[in-house]
């Protein structure tokens, strides 16, 4: 049995895989997955709680919203009254056209339960999944205080907050695994200079370097300039673990019949690192990249949430869970806490669970003979 065949049979790995599938997938899709604009403010329709759902009309079952603003605050006890007008019902579609691009069109004909989706430009304008037919608007996991839809923002801001593990891996593991395949390759002198550097690296800080240089950053610089340097910096401090243990992996390596013959046969060391060495590392390599990915994602959220991240308006996980540091938001408005806080908590966990199953799997020390 291979090792991909023992991942399947893992039923958490596989938890973990779907799950990352289902949030790549829909981040990646937000625009049509979103039914609005994640800089959209709605008139009148801040800090709206998820908008309630009527499944039946005098026609039967037919799911519709209603219009929904907010009304006087109540100065005792803070709540905000709503104000449902009953006498404008929306009714819940899929495949809702949002404000399109015009250039030229078409219709294309769909099934009688949905709407007439107009293409423009031979692609859909504006798609959405679903969305309402009149003017009410469907809030599914309610409004921000800028009367921004928290569903949108949720599905925008997950392509900074996921992507910055990926990329953030993609700077670290081909830096960390060289030089440490340099440094247990060459050993002497070499060996010496490079594990000092790393072993004053690892002493250093995370969380602490991560703010103190996130706080010396020019004031005015873009969200997505502050992305760029936020993956810089964390990648900058974790190369240095993974470059000691290839390090460590590599002096055992080195010693091995397919080196010392390629050595013999008058190869250059470079070449016989990148190409017979390291590529003997790859299991961990898989396996720790898939770890290694949610401390990106936490290092993101941490900054954000004390503001040294991306900042508003621009979405990320991050920056929308920084409104849990006000008590009444906590308590008068949880829907726009819980859920950029379980998304951070899932995305962790399906990672793990994945990483371990990985490690299971590759592990040569797990294969019955």
């Amino acid at each position: 049995m291979n090792w991909w065949q023992r991942l399947k049979k893992n039923p958490l790995a596989r938890f973990g895989a779907v799950l990352l599938l289902i949030f790549y997938i829909s981040v990646l899709a937000a625009d049509f997955v979103a039914p609005y604009d994640p800089y959209d403010a709605q008139a009148n329709g801040s800090l709206l709680p998820p908008t309630r759902v009527y499944w039946n009309d005098e026609a039967g079952f037919d799911p519709h919203v209603y219009p929904t603003t907010q009304g006087k605050t109540e100065l005792e006890t803070g709540d905000r009254k709503l104000i449902v007008d009953r006498q404008k019902p929306a009714w819940l579609r899929l495949f809702v056209q949002g404000s399109p691009y015009q250039m030229f069109k078409f219709s294309l004909p769909l099934p009688p339960t949905f709407q007439e989706v107009e293409i423009f430009g031979g692609i859909p304008g504006n798609l959405h999944l679903f969305g309402t037919s009149g003017d009410a608007k469907f809030n599914l996991l309610g409004t921000d205080e800028q009367g921004r839809d928290q569903f949108t923002r949720l599905l925008h801001g997950g392509r900074i907050s996921l992507s910055i593990g990926l990329l953030g891996i993609a700077i670290t593991f081909p830096l960390g695994m060289i030089v440490g395949g340099i440094s247990g390759y060459f050993g002497g002198w070499t060996d010496s200079i490079i594990m000092r550097l790393v072993e004053v690296l690892m002493t250093i800080p995370s969380l602490y370097l991560l703010v103190a240089l996130a706080a010396v950053l020019p004031p005015g610089l873009s969200s997505s300039e502050k992305f760029i340097l936020i993956v810089l910096i964390t990648s900058f401090i974790a190369w240095a673990g993974l470059a000691r243990v290839i390090r460590g992996q590599v002096l055992s390596i080195k010693e091995r019949e397919f080196v010392q013959a390629a050595k013999a046969m008058g190869g250059n060391s470079f070449y016989i690192i990148l190409r017979h060495v390291l590529p003997q590392t790859a299991s961990y390599i898989i396996i720790s990249a898939t770890l290694a990915v949610p401390s990106f994602i936490v290092a993101e959220s941490v900054l954000s949430l004390i503001g040294l991240g991306i900042q508003q308006p621009d979405p990320s996980w991050g920056n929308m869970l920084s409104l849990a540091t006000n008590a009444s938001i906590l308590v008068l408005q949880p829907w726009l806490v819980w859920p950029p806080a379980l998304l951070i908590i899932l995305t962790v966990l399906a990672f793990n669970l994945l990483g371990d199953g990985l490690r299971d799997a590759l592990d040569p020390r797990s294969i019955r003979r």
